[in-house]
């Protein structure tokens, strides 16, 4: 059992070490994100299973805190209202859960982070195509070679592993960057 566990540790290690090469991607990212907060705009994050649970944590760290004391960033998760998700899906499809909660809330400017470790989430590629729409930001967070979700995205950050829990792993990790550096390019007031 040992030698499984430090496979896989090893396993998360290579995956990090090959994730490096997103540094600039995520620098990128953060940057969109805090240009947009300084421009009175706002963040939208979703995905699906275990993205979806990233999204409200990215939520939490940027309308609560990350490590600084300062005022509340304005984000929201799409995948916490049940209502809402349920009334869509039995409506008009799983497909539209995200779309529609972007045509019901995001304007020009915004922030739609998407999160996919496929990078095909359809019902993520519909909202990013609404976001289009509207003029949303579209950025990404992706595994595997980052599927459609890269190629519709203005700022991609893409592990490129294809195993699930490595990717998700790498996405922990580039999401605290990201809330790292907004937070302190926005500054404490």
């Amino acid at each position: 059992m040992i030698q499984e566990i430090q496979k896989i540790i090893h396993e998360s290690i290579s995956a990090k070490i090959d994730f490096l090469a997103q540094a600039e991607n995520i620098q990128k990212l953060a940057d969109k994100i805090t240009d947009a907060v300084k421009n009175g705009n706002k963040v939208m994050i979703f995905g699906n299973g275990g993205s979806a649970a990233d999204s409200q944590h990215i939520a939490g760290e940027l309308v609560g805190k990350f490590k600084l004391d300062r005022p509340a960033i304005p984000a929201i998760a799409l995948t916490t209202d049940s209502s809402i998700l349920t009334a869509i899906s039995n409506d008009f499809g799983a497909s539209s859960v995200f779309e529609r909660q972007v045509e019901a809330l995001a304007k020009k400017g915004d922030i739609l982070l998407g999160i996919s470790t496929s990078g095909n989430s359809e019902n993520v590629v519909k909202a990013f195509e609404k976001g289009k729409s509207i003029g949303t930001i579209n950025l990404s967070l992706t595994g595997k070679s980052g599927g459609k979700i890269k190629e519709i995205s203005e700022v991609n950050v893409n592990c490129s592993s294809a195993d699930t829990p490595r990717i998700q792993e790498c996405h922990i990790l580039a999401y605290h960057i990201i809330c790292e550096l907004v937070e302190k390019q926005l500054g404490v007031k």
